[in-house]
């Protein structure tokens, strides 16, 4: 019988938004001495919205699963599903509201870049440091020290204080050290895409190797499905604070994907905000559309899209480009527009754009739209983009597309170059 190393039963969080608690003991005194003066709330970020009191958020609603010793899970989800916040609860940085978490041996968590570090300290010394939160003795530690700064590819600035670490240094020293030091269980948040290709790939394959060799237990959240489908033998989904499925990768990868495709024909963006380095953008697209009123095409089909926006500032040499990704953020191709509009403050755009489908393979795909100018001697600048809208393509000639095997792109057919046609006569 397999030894069960994490027990989650029934476990749920609740946060109160904007209540007291939710800053530190200063900030939160100075909330509750002007609450009690009738007063604005002094530490209130500017244009931050007022929560009444005794707004909640559940974050995790009754989750329940059991994580065997060596097993590698994937947790997935939608942003705001929950899935940091269970590890939190897992790493006991914060604690449930109601359940039970039941652990069977020491763990490494990595749930942000940084998380566990000093800044004050070196690498060096944040490595015993760790070592020593996880239990360990010194004379065990400096059996590991080297395997850990030589991995981490980090040795000429291993004694520098890691304060003046970039933030691809930060994530190799700390994987590292929680790869190398003794913990039966393994949790890796995001952390891994601010790291480089090349040492992202060494990390799964260290994360593979401790889990096969020495039985680790792995938990991994990653928006990433094709380093999911590498580490991970085992998939949980979250939505909305629940476990809509516990199985097998392919599966919930599946089950995933399907929820991530939005039939809408249209999009308003007027309520919609902006990320913050958009505030200062030259334009403000404000609706979307399928022209002809479906999101479904034939793969020999146009898709044509309609676009509206309002310019905040005066604009010239107005660019789109449009990228297509599968559902699972993998980007397949971009498409451009150069240079087709010039405009003054607060006149209103539009455009419609066609798009050939003929090399795209049929699937579902999303769209992400990109607004920008650029000058005389081609540097560009983002005047605005855009979650753009999901479409389906059919099938050609029906073939029934093995995206996995064969991708998403259909390159040009073959063509005949010299074609021999011989029968050959039956001896008598």
């Amino acid at each position: 019988m397999e030894e069960t190393m994490l027990k989650i039963d029934n476990v749920s969080k609740l946060y109160k938004l904007g209540q007291i608690g939710g800053t530190t003991l200063r900030e939160d005194l100075q909330r509750l001495s002007a609450r009690l003066r009738g007063k604005e709330d002094p530490t209130k970020r500017i244009g931050a919205r007022s929560y009444k009191k005794g707004e909640t958020l559940l974050a995790l609603d009754g989750v329940s699963f059991e994580v065997k010793k060596g097993e590698r899970v994937g947790v997935i989800g939608h942003n705001g599903a929950g899935k940091s916040t269970l590890l939190k609860l897992i790493s006991r940085v914060t604690a449930p509201t109601g359940g039970r978490i039941d652990m069977n041996g020491r763990v490494a968590s990595m749930l942000e870049v940084g998380t566990g570090f000093h800044p004050e300290l070196t690498g060096r010394e944040n490595i015993y440091m760790n070592g020593a939160i996880l239990g360990m003795t010194k004379k065990e530690i400096d059996t590991k020290v080297e395997q850990i700064i030589d991995f981490s590819e980090c040795r000429q600035f291993i004694d520098t204080p890691v304060k003046r670490y970039s933030s691809g240094m930060y994530v190799k020293l700390a994987f590292s050290v929680s790869a190398h030091l003794e913990s039966e269980i393994m949790i890796m948040d995001e952390v891994l895409a601010v790291g480089d290709m090349a040492f992202q790939k060494k990390c799964l394959d260290k994360m593979n190797d401790v889990s096969r060799t020495n039985g680790r237990t792995i938990l991994y959240v990653s928006h990433n499905m094709n380093t999911i489908r590498e580490l991970c033998n085992r998939l949980i989904v979250l939505d909305q604070g629940k476990v809509t499925f516990d199985g097998t990768v392919e599966e919930g990868i599946a089950m995933y994907m399907e929820t991530s495709f939005h039939n809408e024909l249209s999009i308003d963006y007027s309520n919609i905000p902006r990320y913050a380095f958009l505030r200062n953008s030259k334009i403000r697209t404000t609706y979307t559309a399928f022209v002809d009123g479906r999101n479904v095409f034939e793969h020999d089909e146009k898709m044509r899209i309609l676009f509206r926006w309002i310019n905040e500032k005066d604009v010239t040499n107005l660019c789109l480009r449009i990228e297509i990704l599968t559902l699972d953020r993998t980007p397949i191709g971009t498409m451009f527009l150069y240079d087709f509009y010039d405009g003054c403050q607060n006149d209103q755009g539009k455009v419609c754009v066609s798009v050939d489908l003929s090399s795209i393979a049929p699937g579902r795909y999303t769209m992400y739209c990109n607004f920008f100018q650029r000058d005389k001697h081609g540097h560009t600048s983002t005047a605005d983009c855009v979650q753009g809208l999901c479409f389906e393509v059919f099938p050609y000639r029906d073939i029934v597309w093995n995206k996995k095997r064969w991708g998403s792109i259909m390159l040009p057919g073959l063509q005949i170059q010299a074609f021999e046609k011989k029968t050959i006569k039956p001896d008598i």
